[in-house]
């Protein structure tokens, strides 16, 4: 095999390999986070908290429809007790990610939240309050679910 054979053959390897991966899939759509940029999400419900982003995967929460976010939480970030009205599933990416829920989650404990490390898959039901939080690093997780979402806050610590 010549120079200019194995250049050419590493060449058309090259374009192979990155039309494949930015490619949609028969009748779907691939989307990169490096390539979009991570976005503060709207509406309010979606805002991390602060130091932390967000962006929409596919679809958007407040309509109705599938939707998929990604939001990594800056580290010591997190959330207030809450619930959704809507099932969720998450897939924790990079981290280490604790939370609690159930009957006692309406006031905010850090001592009873559990670590969920990554690649773990958490599924958080509808009106099922939950709290969760990044401590010494920051977390990724990727939330899915059927819109319209809506979050309340529950007020039984303020």
């Amino acid at each position: 095999m010549t120079h200019r054979s194995t250049i050419q053959r590493v060449g058309f390897a090259l374009v192979i390999a990155l039309t494949a991966s930015t490619a949609p899939m028969a009748g779907g759509q691939t989307i990169s986070p490096d390539a979009n940029g991570f976005i503060t999400a709207q509406p309010e419900d979606l805002i991390p908290p602060e130091g932390s982003r967000a962006v929409r995967i596919l679809g958007d929460p407040s309509q109705p429809g599938n939707y998929v976010l990604r939001i990594t939480f800056a580290p010591g970030t997190g959330t207030r007790p809450h619930f959704h009205n809507q099932d969720r599933y998450i897939t924790v990416l990079e981290g280490t990610w604790w939370v609690a829920g159930g009957p006692d989650a309406a006031t905010h404990n850090p001592e009873a939240m559990r670590p969920i490390k990554a690649s773990s898959f958490l599924y958080q039901p509808a009106n099922g309050i939950h709290y969760d939080q990044a401590r010494a690093e920051a977390v990724t997780v990727q939330i899915s679910g059927v819109g319209p979402m809506k979050t309340t806050r529950v007020e039984s610590d303020q």
